[in-house]
C-alpha cells in the first residue's frame, strides 16, 4: 500500500470515530476567605512541597531589592541580592528596604522566607510609596505608621495610617516561616499567606492610590534574615478590568443577586466578592502587651 493510500485509509477511520464535544474551561480565581481556606482545592503533599503560589499560571517576575532605597542597617546578599539582613551586629532602631518592582495596575505575588529569628517589637511585610520611611532610631511598626504604607507585623496586626487592626495569630517566635503577599492592583486589595495558608484580604482601596507602590519589609530585631524566594505576575486582560469597575459599584452578593444576570456572568463577577467581617482595632491594653517585648 502506497503512502497516499495509507493516509486515505487513516482519514476514513477518523471520520467514523465519535466526535467529543469541545467544552471551554476557565480556571476560576478563588476569592480569599476570612477562615483562611481561600475556597481553594486542598493541596497535595507534592504541591505543598513544591511551594504554593496564587499566580501559578502567571510568569516569573525577577525583581529584587533596591540598593538605593534601604536603611543603613540593611545588608544584601545571595543570588541577585534577594536575601536581606537586618541589623547585622545589634539593633538600636527599625530598618527597612523597598523592592524595585512598581506594583500599580497589575497582579503580583511574592513569597518571603523568614529565618528563625522571629522576635522583637516588629518584623513587617507590606507595600508602600516612596514616602514610606525606611529607617527610625526607635523600635516602631514602621510600615503603616502613616498613610504611605500598608503592613502586617509578625504579631498578627495590620497597620495603616497609624491604626492597628487584629488580623491573625501572632507568629511563633524563633521559628522560621514563609510569608506570601498577593497584591491585586485591579481590585485594589492585598492578601497575605502564611506557610501556604490564605489569611484573607487585609487591605482594600489601593486602586485609588496614584503614587507608585513598592514591596517593603522592615525589622526591629537584630540579625533578622529573609529571602525573596518566589515572585510571579499575571497578565491582566480587559475582562478583568471591566469586572473591577462593575464590582466597585455592586459591592456585595445581595446587590449582585438583584441584577438577575445569566449564571455564568454572575459566577464570574462573584469571584471577587469577599463578605468578611470588619477587623477589630487593637485596644490600649493589647498594645501595651505587644510593646512589652525586649529587643536583642
Amino acid at each position: 500500500m502506497s503512502d497516499v493510500e495509507v493516509e486515505q485509509h487513516q482519514m476514513q477511520q477518523q471520520q467514523h470515530l465519535p466526535q467529543q464535544p469541545l467544552t471551554p474551561t476557565r480556571r476560576r480565581r478563588q476569592p480569599a476567605r476570612r477562615d483562611g481556606s481561600c475556597n481553594a482545592t486542598p493541596e497535595s503533599s507534592t504541591e505543598r512541597a513544591a511551594g504554593f503560589c496564587p499566580l501559578a499560571n502567571g510568569v516569573d517576575d525577577n525583581w529584587t531589592w533596591s540598593k538605593r532605597f534601604r536603611s543603613k542597617e540593611v545588608v544584601l546578599s545571595g543570588a541577585n541580592f534577594r536575601t536581606v539582613h537586618f541589623h547585622p551586629n545589634w539593633s538600636k532602631g527599625t530598618a527597612g528596604i523597598q523592592g524595585k518592582r512598581p506594583l500599580n495596575n497589575g497582579r503580583y505575588y511574592w513569597e518571603l522566607h523568614v529565618s528563625q529569628r522571629v522576635f522583637g517589637t516588629s518584623i513587617m511585610f507590606g507595600i508602600g510609596t516612596r514616602s514610606c520611611r525606611l529607617h527610625a532610631n526607635a523600635f516602631r511598626n514602621m510600615i503603616g505608621e502613616n498613610e504611605h504604607g500598608w503592613g502586617l507585623s509578625h504579631k498578627g496586626v495590620l497597620w495603616h495610617k497609624g491604626v492597628a487592626l487584629l488580623y491573625t495569630k501572632r507568629f511563633r517566635e524563633n521559628h522560621p516561616t514563609q510569608i506570601g503577599i498577593y497584591y491585586d492592583g485591579i481590585e485594589g486589595t492585598v492578601t497575605y499567606y502564611k506557610d501556604g495558608k490564605c489569611l484573607g484580604v487585609a487591605f482594600r482601596g489601593l486602586h485609588k492610590v496614584t503614587e507608585p507602590l513598592y514591596p517593603i519589609v522592615c525589622s526591629t530585631a537584630a540579625k533578622t534574615e529573609l529571602t525573596l524566594k518566589c515572585a510571579r505576575r499575571e497578565f491582566v486582560n480587559l475582562q478583568d478590568r471591566c469586572r473591577a469597575v462593575i464590582m466597585r459599584r455592586v459591592r456585595n452578593a445581595g446587590n449582585l443577586e438583584k441584577l438577575k444576570l445569566p449564571l455564568p456572568i454572575r459566577d464570574y463577577l462573584s469571584e471577587v466578592i469577599d463578605d468578611m467581617e470588619p477587623l477589630r482595632q487593637v485596644n490600649e491594653k493589647e498594645m501595651c502587651i505587644m510593646n512589652y517585648d525586649l529587643e536583642a
